[in-house]
């Protein structure tokens, strides 16, 4: 079995208890207007292109007639001669193997600091049967496990995944049902149905929502009230994706988002009861 990921990142603090490492699964099904891994959306390979490294070589073109079209299919030939780092492939296949070999690489870190593996994206429950697989054979390593995930599947894809996950990562973005059409792309009613089902699952879930100014800070309040009971944490916005949407060719529709203050952060976690970690 094979599935397609876009990086395995390794010694990562920010994706659960301890340290870990993180599996991003490549294709996403919400085209959320803040997203920091643009080249996570596309389930295909893509061609980054940072404009910046280039030095006109002009290899590229000599390997692949559609290097600067829009007939590019990701084939990574123009990547391969590039000696700038202007050209890099997002997205590739890593067979159930290959990856735990990556994720065992680090079992001594885990052991000591209460770490793992955490399967993120990309949305991992978008290929169901890897992620499956993948945290079968991690818990069968007594490796500790954690998904990210934004819920938008059907809610089989997520049950499934259960049994073989220690901590559960969901994202509730809004409740309105426009509003977080028009900051994702996609409907919220999945999303909030499969939360529902989570808090009655008795798994071990934390909530989590981005809090990104002009778009869905207004939310906070009605998200507090549906995770009442449920551990929420606040996930600021940031800008460090901006640059990838330039290396997409693409817009950066979160381009006007100024990044909260942390001391407004922090003051908002205590007021609402929500976690915040700087």
């Amino acid at each position: 079995m094979t599935g397609r990921i876009f990086d395995i990142q390794r010694f990562s603090i920010h994706d659960g208890p301890g340290i870990r490492t993180a599996v991003f699964f490549k294709g996403c099904p919400l085209r959320c207007a803040w997203c920091h891994n643009p080249e996570s959306q596309s389930p295909r390979p893509q061609l980054m292109f940072y404009a910046h490294k280039c030095t006109g070589c002009g290899r590229c073109a000599g390997v692949c007639p559609n290097t600067h079209t829009a007939a590019c299919t990701g084939c990574g030939r123009c990547a391969d001669v590039c000696r700038s780092g202007a050209r890099e492939i997002s997205g590739y296949e890593i067979t159930l193997e290959e990856a735990l070999r990556t994720v065992l690489r680090d079992r001594a870190f885990y052991e000591t600091s209460g770490g793992g593996m955490t399967l993120t994206g990309g949305e991992p429950l978008a290929q169901p049967d890897f992620a499956r697989e993948l945290l079968r054979l991690c818990r069968e390593q007594g490796v500790n496990t954690a998904v990210e995930t934004s819920g938008f599947a059907p809610w089989e894809a997520l049950e499934g995944l259960l049994p073989l996950l220690d901590h559960v990562y969901y994202d509730i973005k809004g409740i309105d049902p426009a509003l977080h059409r028009r900051n994702t792309g996609v409907s919220n009613e999945v999303i909030l149905a499969n939360a529902e089902r989570l808090k009655q699952s008795g798994a071990n879930v934390v909530f989590r929502m981005p809090y990104i100014p002009g778009f869905n800070d207004g939310e906070l309040a009605a998200v507090r009230a549906f995770t009442e009971g449920s551990p929420l944490q606040l996930m600021p916005y940031h800008d460090t994706g901006a640059g990838k949407y330039a290396a997409l060719g693409r817009d950066y529709p979160a381009a006007a988002a100024a990044a909260p203050e942390r001391a407004f952060m922090t003051a908002l976690a205590e007021e609402t009861g929500a976690i915040y970690e700087p």
